[in-house]
């Protein structure tokens, strides 16, 4: 009883903190009071508890080194023209009849390369909401089309900080996880496009019937939407010469191209994200320099802060980056961190952990993954400590060999990562659609966010039939014959602890 009034007064204080535009970082310093304070009532020692969660915090600082450069990085990306280049040459072929399938591929390829969702959004996205609202598309399906696409790279793309944290938790090799997760998500990818597509066909269909784009977006989408499109359609008009825009702050040569290159062809050779990283920034440096033409003493501040154009519509669409930038995430997983040592010595949560590996005999891993990263989404409000929330409920699911870590691990891909944005109060949903102007109801025609999870739950279904049908015909046929079964360690993660393992 005890255990469940401190998970709901520190749920309460993180609802409220989200509620109320707060940082969630001073909400989890509470939640670390919380826990422990939960420790104290049931004998625990004060410096156990602080010595295990100090252990958790350190064998987090790969994972916040990998962010740092992940926060240089973006910032070079930006002030180099690397990301406005490719803007700029992709956008130019979106039309009327095409904005929204489109839109979500262009977001898409956005998001793998820069692998976040936020800087996804408020590039590529705000550019693609802009011009098809411009083009009167439906804005539920464009808002839609626009958050499923900044998700699927920061899902898999090498440079993604959730894929990074998953990798650090679960001990796994990147791009055997990034290998796995393009053929889970290969269908749903396909089917979302097929969904885009078909919304454009009927769009369209309604336009050559005399209804107009307008009249069948306006009646689909009355109300919020109609505020959506009212709320961009003063911007619209404004960049829809994206190329001029650009080209007006950065010399469009090809050479900016090449530190987005850099990752593509490190990431396919399977070289060490870090090493890829740096590879890219020392590009980006080079670039800045001798094609942007830029001072060393900008270049060092922007390292930092974040890239900031002096053009105000090329700052509402570049602006940000930087060292800065990912102190929110790097807080965020040191504190959670700490609440995995704490978990540890408390063992608070080891009847809900008892409650999730019966569910896991009855409906499998992923299954039981699945729920737990709903409901764990629904609590936490962000994406970060929903997958290390995920990851400690469901430890016990999951054995301490290869195989089972790499299990874990798209399981978790499939499950907290594009789960957490689904939620209407979580930051992971919200911001995009407050970034690109979007209405809440586009979370509805987030296709590939929802048909993923589903998909992975049908296919585990559909295996453990089978299994069963085949033990059932092995059983009859040698009644003698038993099958071993294999023990899932409980609570493995309170028995053995946080410690890192080499991943790449």
């Amino acid at each position: 009883m005890l255990e469940a009034g401190t998970m709901l007064l520190f749920c309460a204080v993180l609802f409220a903190s989200v509620a109320l535009g707060w940082s969630i970082i001073p909400a989890l310093f509470v939640g670390v009071l919380l826990f422990m304070g939960y420790g104290l009532v049931r004998r625990c020692s004060l410096r156990a508890m602080a010595s295990r969660a100090a252990g958790s915090v350190r064998s987090a600082g790969t994972v916040v080194v990998a962010f740092v450069l992940i926060g240089v990085l973006t910032s070079l990306w930006r002030a180099s023209g690397t990301i406005a280049f490719i803007v700029a040459h992709s956008t130019a072929v979106i039309h009327a009849a095409t904005v929204i399938p489109l839109s979500f591929l262009l977001c898409s390829a956005m998001s793998v390369l820069v692998g976040s969702s936020f800087a996804s959004a408020a590039t590529m996205g705000t550019i693609c909401m802009s011009l098809g609202l411009s083009m009167q598309a439906n804005p539920v399906m464009l808002g839609g089309a626009i958050l499923a696409g900044v998700y699927v790279g920061d899902r898999c793309s090498p440079v993604s900080t959730s894929a990074l944290l998953v990798k650090q938790l679960t001990h796994t090799n990147l791009f055997n996880t990034i290998a796995r997760m393009l053929r889970t998500g290969a269908v749903p990818f396909v089917l979302s496009c097929v969904v885009y597509v078909a919304a454009a066909v009927v769009e369209w269909l309604c336009a050559s019937g005399g209804s107009g784009f307008g009249a069948a977006s306006a009646a689909a989408t009355a109300g919020s939407a109609g505020s959506a499109r009212a709320a961009v359609s003063t911007n619209a008009s404004s960049i829809t010469d994206i190329g001029g825009l650009f080209s007006s702050a950065f010399d469009l040569h090809w050479l900016t191209l090449v530190p987005a290159l850099l990752v593509i062809v490190l990431a396919l050779l399977r070289v060490d994200v870090r090493l890829l990283m740096l590879a890219s920034i020392a590009a980006s440096v080079a670039v800045c320099v001798g094609v942007q033409h830029m001072e060393w003493a900008e270049l060092l501040r922007l390292l930092i802060f974040g890239y900031h154009a002096q053009n105000p519509q090329v700052a509402a669409l570049l602006d940000g980056g930087g060292i800065l930038s990912m102190l929110t995430v790097m807080a965020t997983v040191c504190i959670s961190s700490a609440y995995a040592g704490i978990f540890a010595e408390t063992r608070m949560l080891a009847r809900l952990q008892q409650v999730i590996e019966m569910l896991g005999h009855r409906i499998g891993a992923c299954g039981a993954t699945m729920i737990t990263a709903t409901c764990a989404a629904a609590l936490a409000c962000n994406q970060t400590l929903t997958i290390m929330l995920t990851h400690q409920l469901c430890g016990g699911l999951y054995g301490d060999d290869e195989s089972e870590r790499s299990a874990q691990a798209i399981d978790l891909e499939d499950s907290a990562v594009v789960i957490a944005p689904l939620i209407p109060w979580s930051i992971a949903g919200a911001v995009p659609l407050a970034t690109i102007n979007a209405p809440t109801l586009s979370l509805a025609a987030a296709t590939f966010l929802y048909l993923l999870p589903l998909s992975r739950m049908l296919t585990s279904a559909v295996r453990r039939r089978s299994g069963f049908r085949t033990r059932h015909r092995s059983q009859n046929q040698s009644p003698g014959l038993t099958i071993p079964h294999r023990p899932k360690p409980m609570l493995h993660m309170f028995a053995h602890g946080f410690h890192p393992k080499s991943g790449d």
